[in-house]
């Protein structure tokens, strides 16, 4: 016994030494991996960083190029901002007393029928998409991960929703922002397209997943529920509901309104600095706001008669509205007041504009939070892959839609 506890008392420590030493060289083996890939990832990102504004202040200058860059964030700020967040709050409102007084139910009456032979979808996700309309993209979600909702639905077609409900994201605010700036009609056309985009969109999505995943042809719950039954409750006096419905509905409008102020003001300015040259009063660099380096633009113009044929475009420079959108819509149409005064944009861009902005509005940035939380990251791909081609089509048609109702 005794032996065998000194030959016992002998081997631990040898024993916690090695696994000790192990364990302390698995420890720093990670942190120096760690380490050297950030390292690198820094290098590049600062590489890139500095070489993009370099470039920009080699042309500019750096005194004119830093006063452009803030001068065109402030008035972005206080011209384009607050007229889109006043937007956003009147249309907040609005999109409230709409669900209080059931006129959102209504509309969901009315478009029911369209579901399924349009989108191969049940007749609730009509809901869906009058919520997006008034909202944002991420309303669809919430509605998604409602059980009472949801078990209408097969899985393919749940995870669809994520496509189709951006389709129609912040289209009020969209329409609205369009009509204000007075191209009322454009913007209806470009409704249309979305229409359009989003029928494509929803129904690749569709077809992508179950090619993939041909066990995703099952329903998601055994629906028990009807599906009338999905309302909204509406508590108090009509006074008291018509009150609380327009205080919290403008409430929402301004949580939209500032969530759009990081992208404007970054994004756009960004793109306004590829898109526009130097001043037009004195051709030459002089700081002020909109002025840069028409990188975009001049990339645009070189295959211009692609754009010119598919979206109308006669400018180069409107490509910048479609790449801000796949990022974010309200830093998109920012770009508008612009253009306007640059005289290069008429109906027809409104409604390509309207079509693709409400189809993708920023899906990019969107989708890979929106399925992650449905819990089907696998599909991301597929989604983004769907929703561009979706929005493609929405400005290709908004477009050609516009050409016939300019004949008639």
């Amino acid at each position: 016994m005794n032996i065998h506890r000194k030959k016992t008392t002998e081997y631990h420590p040898s024993t916690e030494s090695i696994f000790s030493r192990i364990e302390h060289r698995l420890k720093l083996r990670s942190p120096l991996k760690f380490t050297s890939k950030r390292s690198i990832e820094a290098a590049i990102f600062l590489v890139l960083f500095v070489g993009f504004f370099a470039a920009l202040a080699y042309k500019m200058t750096l005194p004119h190029m830093l006063n452009t860059f803030m001068q065109t964030a402030y008035h972005l700020l206080m011209e384009t901002v607050f007229y889109i967040m006043a937007i956003c709050v009147l249309m907040g409102a609005i999109s409230k007393l709409l669900t209080e007084f059931g006129v959102v139910r209504l509309m969901e009456n009315l478009l029911r029928p369209l579901m399924k032979p349009l989108f191969n979808l049940p007749g609730v996700a009509a809901l869906g998409a009058v919520m997006t309309f008034l909202s944002d993209n991420p309303a669809i979600i919430s509605l998604a991960k409602d059980k009472n909702f949801a078990q209408y639905f097969k899985k393919y077609q749940l995870v669809s929703l994520t496509n189709f409900g951006t389709a129609f994201g912040m289209g009020l605010v969209v329409i609205a922002f369009m009509t204000g700036l007075g191209f009322g009609s454009g913007a209806l056309v470009g409704l249309v397209g979305a229409f359009v985009g989003s029928i494509v969109s929803t129904r690749l999505m569709q077809a992508f997943t179950l090619k993939a995943y041909p066990e995703m042809d099952e329903p998601v719950a055994e629906a028990t529920g009807d599906e009338q039954q999905i309302s909204f409750k509406s508590e108090g006096s009509i006074g008291q509901r018509f009150l609380n419905s327009l205080l919290d509905g403008g409430k929402d409008g301004v949580g939209i309104g500032f969530a759009i102020i990081p992208g404007v003001l970054c994004i756009s300015t960004i793109v306004m600095m590829l898109t526009f040259g130097p001043s037009a009063e004195t051709h030459a660099y002089t700081g002020g706001a909109y002025e840069g380096v028409p990188v975009i633009t001049w990339l645009a113009d070189k295959v211009n008669f692609v754009f010119n044929w598919l979206f109308g475009f006669k400018h180069g420079a409107l490509v910048s509205f479609p790449i801000t959108a796949l990022g974010a819509v309200g830093a998109a149409i920012g770009l508008v007041p612009r253009f306007i005064a640059e005289g290069i944009i008429d109906n027809n861009a409104i409604a390509v504009f309207t079509a693709m902005g409400m189809c993708w509005s920023g899906f990019l940035s969107t989708h890979t939070a929106m399925l992650d939380s449905l819990g089907y990251r696998k599909l991301i791909g597929k989604a983004i892959g769907a929703h561009t081609i979706g929005g493609l089509v929405a400005g290709i048609a908004a477009h050609w839609l516009w050409v016939l109702v300019a004949l008639i």
